[in-house]
């Protein structure tokens, strides 16, 4: 069955399921962000995660905030996808917000692949030692290569909002799409080459991650310190593979999304729409669940909400 944004129905399935989606992420981010900036105000310093799941949670309140302002717009008030540059300012700077979150979460699963894993090879040891440092032009290389992508897809849509004016009957319209796709497959390929990379550094960060541990697992002696750092392993593999799988819905739907590059609005679209709220809610809930002081805020948090609800 097809939906269309002419159907009322489609349009109010579409808002309240994307409200939800955004309401639950921008509070599980915001919660992040505001954990760590009181504990910044104590103790006036952030560490190498604190920075960089900072900069995540920023990113990804922010990608939220901007992607449900553009699915109300395009949703409700399709003419302002003719009115120049409103649509084509909110894509850009939601695809670097997305783009920023991919690359920060890339580093962020780097970084736990360097800090826990017990290889000796030469290169690891300096990274080791050198991490710490490097982090602050690893966020700053994310925010380069995100603004990048944005003005890419800046520059995509406003070519396709100048064909969709400029078209006077459905086969010039056509033609016009035709040669768009054509001349912009290397914009696309660069996209997908930038997207791909990210995917890249998440996944052989797990399988080394994940080699690390089945190494220190057999050469394990029982002794407490060695059986922390298993625990400090395995901790640190369940959020990367949980990491890895929201990543890869996530990373399937961009691809669908550079691939099928159409303005009808179906099911296709619509599952599109809705999967790319997941991935920056339930990997950021992940996060607090596996650190021990969001984990704990966030169990205080809760049990004080639960309990201003009983009371009432």
């Amino acid at each position: 069955s097809q939906y269309t944004f002419n159907s009322t129905s489609y349009r109010n399935t579409v808002m309240v399921i994307v409200t939800l989606q955004t309401f639950a992420g921008l509070w599980i981010n915001a919660f992040i962000v505001s954990v760590l900036c009181i504990a910044w105000a104590k103790k006036r310093t952030f560490n190498s995660v604190e920075k960089i799941l900072l900069f995540l949670g920023c990113s990804r309140f922010w990608f939220l905030c901007i992607s449900w302002v553009y699915s109300f717009l395009s949703t409700n008030y399709s003419w302002c996808n003719f009115v120049h540059p409103i649509l084509q300012l909110l894509v850009a700077i939601q695809n670097f917000f997305e783009a920023s979150n991919l690359w920060v979460s890339s580093c962020l699963c780097g970084f736990y692949c360097i800090k826990i894993s017990n290889f000796r090879h030469t290169f690891f040891t300096y990274m080791k030692v050198k991490i710490d440092r490097i982090v602050p032009w690893l966020l700053l290389g994310s925010v380069l290569l995100s603004l990048v992508t944005s003005i890419l897809f800046y520059d995509v849509k406003d070519k396709a909002l100048y064909i969709s004016c400029n078209s006077t009957t459905r086969e010039d319209l056509l033609k016009q799409r035709v040669r768009m796709d054509e001349h912009f497959l290397p914009v696309f390929v660069t996209i997908g080459f930038i997207f791909s990379t990210a995917f890249m550094v998440a996944l052989f960060s797990a399988i080394l991650l994940l080699f690390s541990l089945w190494r220190h697992k057999s050469n394990m002696q029982t002794n407490s310190m060695k059986n922390l750092s298993v625990d400090a392993h395995i901790k640190a593999m369940k959020s990367i593979l949980f990491f890895l799988f929201t990543y890869g819905i996530n990373f399937t739907r961009l691809i669908l999304r550079l691939i099928y590059n159409s303005n009808r609005d179906d099911l296709v679209t619509f599952v599109i729409l809705v999967f790319q709220y997941i991935f920056p809610t339930a990997h950021s809930l992940i996060l607090i669940l596996s650190n021990p002081k969001l984990e704990k805020t966030w169990l205080r948090t809760l049990s004080c909400v639960k309990c201003k609800v009983c009371m009432r």
